[in-house]
């Protein structure tokens, strides 16, 4: 079916324009989720980054509320006295009352309050609020789901704070509550029913049984209208969840989804359609390293090449200068994050590398965790024998350098035969057989728990890539998250996306996708689907997204082989592009980042919270929808020169081989202003801290498609 536009649609030029006598002085937001200060999902990157904007928005009126997790807080959050008076009374009073509350900030970018909230130790009211749940609701909830549970208790919970708040209040509050998923929907529901002054927001980030569809390999996207929502959830027994997540979505003021793909889905499963879709950004500076991107590229991918010399000892028969590094990861859905397809992708590119005598090497990285014991031996052995010949040929050659500057002293060249001795010959000798190896480079760097039912091994066996020397297509499965502190592969997961040359992320069910996002600030080519919201937002965004290094798999309108051949043609024509082609592809995708820089993307949260006020307190707050019709889409144009394969690149990228020169011309210069013509700067956001500024984003035409004000 064809994805139509919701209300508000998600193009930078049409975001309505907000008259800047909108005053939040007077307002309250509370933003709540499982998330905050607990990295447990996605949805703490979208809190953790978006708070630095929020808090410059809201000033000392914003405060995230959260569960209490020691561990967490002893890294992460400074408690403190809270700092709003009326605040403070309402914590007192529920900590008197029997509950744990503590106040703090959150130790991160901007620095935002917190309220955390410790479930455990309310656990003794558990019971009694689960019969008030199905004596206002009609939901039950099972004694033995325990993440549900969690969710009961902590949706009293904040239902109780955000109440008691209400009643400190010496003036009528006006308090917006934004709660995120399923697990922090339940105090919306309760919110409402209890008919407190609070304008609430839901967002869904993944629709609960979207998600357990699409992992029983339906044709989900095309069977949308036909499914019976019930049925399906009571036969995967998360009837009750899936009775939490629906009635927040109901119950809420203002309801958003994360992109246009989910906003199709969530009409159709939750029964109600997304007033705003609230797309994901990042921070960018987090992320860009100005013109230095391009050497952060060679260096972390430096780092790769180290671990790939020790993970293939005894088999690096291939140039590690023409080797290309691809990646996937995430969570281990097979199906749903596409790791099926794209395994099946890399069989044929194999096929195809190996019949046209390529000298291209492709290494495969999937970075997923799984159920592990430890690190595999034998690839724990292959970084100490790579650190062994490393530590021999720099003992070798201190030797020589000694021998080498004691005869130039003398005003002597040096005897070639007698720089080198007889142990020297032995010790690189020992180094030289040290690396036999009788078996094949292990494809799995740790052991794995079902190592006989594991998807990716399993499909690896039934493809037979098992990294052997005529295979131009090695594969490397690292079933855990990367860290520094690895004694395998000691990089951070940023480093080692930078060294990295193309990310693949063909996933079928990806309400969002923060991974081809985080590819594309640090300048990363990468693959997403059209089944993903980050890819539909590229495609509404950019005229021509290969050009710039953005390749848009379809898995909505074709078959899983058509599909497969597709993405199998993107990886070949990546393997045949010129080095220099691949550094002015990447100048270009880091130049996209704007687009997802939450100082773009965070005005759909403004919009949000704008339009829930004026629901809410109608003789206070006015919000006029805009005609969606007239928001035109904003294209960001072809690169002048296209396929990317120039002959002069400046500044930030490195030094071309000459034996690369073609007749091409190239101003790197001239087509990144261009490009910066295409997007608008970010404008300041009016905040708490200073007078509130105008901030605008006209449509296509200059016209005001919607505007916001305070009633005087």
């Amino acid at each position: 079916m064809p994805l139509a536009r919701s209300l508000s649609i998600t193009s930078l030029s049409g975001l309505e324009e907000w008259d800047e006598e909108f005053d939040l002085e007077d307002a309250v937001l509370f933003e709540i989720a499982w998330e905050v200060a607990n990295k447990v999902g996605g949805i703490y990157t979208v809190i953790q980054t978006k708070a630095r904007l929020t808090a410059e928005e809201w000033g000392e009126n914003y405060f995230l509320v959260g569960p209490y997790v020691e561990s967490n807080v002893r890294t992460q959050v400074e408690l403190i006295e809270p700092t709003n008076p009326a605040l403070k009374r309402a914590i007192d009073k529920m900590n008197s009352s029997g509950c744990k509350v503590y106040f703090g900030r959150w130790l991160i970018e901007g620095s935002p309050y917190v309220v955390l909230i410790d479930v455990a130790f309310t656990a003794w009211n558990l019971d009694k609020w689960k019969k008030e749940l199905w004596d206002n609701f009609s939901i039950g909830v099972p004694w033995f789901d325990r993440e549900a549970n969690d969710a009961v208790l902590f949706g009293f919970l904040t239902a109780w704070l955000l109440g008691e708040y209400a009643a400190q209040c010496e003036e009528p509050p006006h308090i917006l509550a934004h709660f995120h998923e399923w697990l922090a929907g339940l105090g919306l529901a309760l919110c409402r029913q209890r008919q407190l002054p609070v304008a609430t927001i839901f967002t869904t980030h993944a629709t609960l049984l979207g998600r357990y569809l699409c992992a029983g390999s339906v044709d989900f996207y095309n069977n949308l209208a036909d499914f019976n929502v019930d049925k399906e959830a009571g036969d995967r027994q998360i009837y009750h969840r899936y009775c939490l997540e629906r009635t927040a979505a109901r119950c809420a003021h203002v309801f958003t989804t994360v992109s246009q793909i989910t906003a199709v889905e969530a009409e159709h499963l939750l029964k109600r359609k997304p007033d705003i879709i609230t797309p994901n950004g990042l921070n960018v500076k987090k992320f860009s390293a100005m013109h230095e991107f391009q050497n952060l590229h060679a260096q972390s991918k430096n780092r790769i090449q180290e671990f790939i010399r020790g993970h293939f000892y005894g088999h690096l028969d291939f140039n590690l200068d023409k080797c290309l590094f691809l990646f996937i990861a995430g969570r281990y859905e097979f199906s749903n994050k596409g790791a099926d397809i794209f395994l099946e992708a890399l069989a044929r590119l194999n096929y195809l590398l190996r019949v046209n005598h390529s000298d291209v090497t492709v290494v495969a990285f999937f970075i997923m965790p799984a159920r592990t014991n430890n690190f595999n031996v034998e690839t724990l052995k292959g970084q100490a024998v790579r650190k062994q010949l490393w530590d021999t040929a720099q003992t070798v050659k201190e030797r020589f350098g000694k021998k080498l500057y004691e005869s130039l002293l003398v005003g002597q060249l040096p005897d070639v035969s007698k720089m080198l001795s007889k142990d020297d010959f032995t010790m690189m000798k020992r180094a030289i057989f040290a690396t036999q190896r009788q078996c094949q480079p292990p494809i799995c760097t740790h052991n794995m728990l079902e190592d006989s039912n594991d998807p990716i091994l399993t499909c690896i066996r039934r493809i037979g890539l098992f990294n052997s020397s005529a295979d131009r297509v090695k594969v490397i499965f690292h079933p855990e998250f990367l860290s520094s502190t690895s004694p395998l592969l000691p990089m951070d997961y940023e480093e080692f996306v930078r060294g990295c040359h193309l990310g693949v992320f063909p996933s079928y069910y990806e309400p969002w996708g923060y991974t081809p996002a985080e590819c594309t600030v640090m300048g990363i080519p990468s693959i997403s689907t059209n089944l993903s919201g980050f890819g539909c937002f590229m495609e509404e965004h950019i005229a021509d997204p290969s050009a710039y290094g953005i390749y848009i798999l379809d898995r909505r309108y074709r078959g899983v082989d058509e599909s497969c051949n597709q993405l199998t043609s993107y990886l070949f024509q990546f393997c045949q592009q010129s080095r220099r082609a691949r550094i002015i592809q990447r100048n270009r995708t880091e130049r996209l980042s704007d687009l997802l820089d939450w100082r773009y993307l965070g005005r759909y949260y403004i919009s949000a919270r704008h339009m829930a006020l004026a629901k809410a307190f109608p003789d206070t707050y006015f919000y006029q929808p805009h005609d969606s019709d007239t928001a035109q889409g904003f294209r960001y144009p072809r690169p002048a020169s296209v396929p990317p394969s120039p002959s002069l690149s400046r500044h930030s990228s490195p030094r071309q081989s000459e034996a690369e020169e073609d007749d091409d011309r190239y101003d790197e210069d001239a087509e990144a202003e261009k490009d910066r013509l295409n997007i608008r700067q970010p404008l300041t956001l009016p905040s708490k801290k200073g007078p509130a500024l105008p901030y605008t984003l006209p449509g296509a035409n200059g016209e005001r498609n919607g505007a916001a004000s305070v009633k005087n």
